[in-house]
């Protein structure tokens, strides 16, 4: 007859693969949120954790648990794991409206960074952006042709504000003007936390054709420092579902096209 013991450390034991597997998706976990994936005691997670960081598989941060060579990531390359699947459709449905050949403009951000990725299947662009890892990206491939602006680079992003960033890219008229953005509300409008971002991303969409916004649902219903712009400043909102009521609302009293991401149809 098998012990109990010998039971529990076979479950622990399986635990400890399903822990490390979860965070070589998500890179970092709290605690609490691993006791409800696995519908256990957070001291029972705890528990499982500390012989992983005990051999150094894993590192403690602020009660959560990260795998150790992810804890070494900037915070930017963090932001880029989170919620990628999802950041990844959006930027492929936004790029379904760019062209070869065509001129965009791009801000910092994680989701316009999986937009330049997207744009690698494009030829011949023309690109602006204060970003560095947009303008990596695209630059010297495809026949494209990359303005990066320039200022005081982010240590966190690796991009350029200030006053010298958005004079650069306000001498620029292009077919598409692209932001990510921080929080989107339906009396705010459209938010983010920094100053400097704020100001930037409003002279971006000012310069564009077409103005569109790439963010993930979970901006609905946030609100942010600053205010970047109303919804009449915007054309189109690329997002992977649709928000409340009031948002699709303010959305529609704007002429806001909203675009989420296509239903995928299970088996008959």
């Amino acid at each position: 007859m098998v012990g109990s013991a010998f039971l529990q450390q076979v479950r622990q034991s399986k635990r400890h693969r399903e822990i490390l597997d979860l965070l070589q998706e998500r890179g970092t976990c709290e605690i609490a949120e691993l006791a409800r994936v696995f519908d256990v005691s957070s001291e029972t997670i705890r528990r499982d954790v500390k012989p992983l960081t005990d051999m150094g598989r894993l590192v403690k941060m602020h009660g959560a648990v990260a795998l150790a060579d992810h804890a070494l990531e900037a915070p930017f390359e963090r932001r880029m794991r989170e919620n990628a699947a999802v950041k990844q459709a959006i930027a492929a449905v936004a790029a379904g409206h760019i062209e070869n050949g065509d001129s965009v403009m791009l801000d910092t951000g994680t989701t316009t960074s999986f937009l330049a990725r997207e744009l690698l299947k494009r030829q011949n662009l023309t690109v602006v952006t204060n970003s560095s890892d947009v303008a990596r990206t695209l630059a010297t491939v495809n026949g494209n042709t990359v303005y990066m602006a320039g200022g005081e680079l982010r240590g966190d992003n690796g991009a350029a504000f200030g006053s010298s960033a958005i004079e650069f890219v306000s001498r620029f008229k292009v077919r598409f003007a692209v932001i990510s953005i921080t929080a989107i509300d339906a009396e705010g409008g459209l938010m983010d936390m920094s100053l400097e971002e704020a100001e930037f991303a409003r002279m971006v969409l000012s310069c564009g054709r077409h103005r569109m916004v790439i963010s993930d649902a979970s901006k609905f219903g946030r609100l942010g420092l600053v205010e970047v712009c109303g919804f009449d400043r915007i054309d189109r909102l690329v997002t992977d579902q649709a928000p409340a009521d009031d948002v699709l609302e303010a959305l529609a009293a704007a002429d806001v096209v909203l675009e989420t991401l296509p239903v995928e149809s299970g088996p008959l």
